[in-house]
């Protein structure tokens, strides 16, 4: 499993959020901060909210805040949020796909890991992040 550029970004996103003690943050002010490039950032904070887990205001007093606590976003919701499914190999995601599933011995590996790495994306949230923050 490969994580994007587009998923480190939204990570770098929602962290400034949660350290920010303003209530709201402009797409221009997230991507000054956290050097991102701002017509990519744009498409990323709409898939964001989008997914729940950033909310945006209108107009000029505007911008984007996140629609719930830090404890209650995982990194598995924003790497799904932007990427999708997990996997390794698609028939991790879904067996399916793949013609070989039901008796190819990698299979049940791909499978592990999956569940594996959800598993530690899951329990890992922006507080615990926040908390190690340098």
């Amino acid at each position: 499993m490969l994580v994007t550029r587009e998923t480190d970004y939204a990570i770098r996103t929602v962290l400034f959020l949660a350290g920010e003690s303003k209530p709201l943050a402009s797409v221009s002010e997230i991507a000054k901060a956290m050097h991102i490039p701002k017509s990519f950032l744009a498409k990323i904070v709409q898939r964001l909210v989008k997914s729940g887990i950033l909310s945006s205001i209108r107009g000029v007093a505007g911008g984007f805040r996140l629609a719930r606590k830090p404890e209650h976003i995982s990194l598995l919701a924003i790497m799904e949020s932007i990427q999708g499914d997990t996997g390794i190999n698609i028939c991790a995601t879904d067996k399916r796909l793949c013609r070989m599933s039901s008796t190819c011995v990698v299979h049940p590996l791909w499978v592990e890991i999956r569940q594996e790495v959800e598993k530690r994306l899951l329990k890992k949230t922006i507080k615990d992040l926040t908390k190690k923050k340098r």
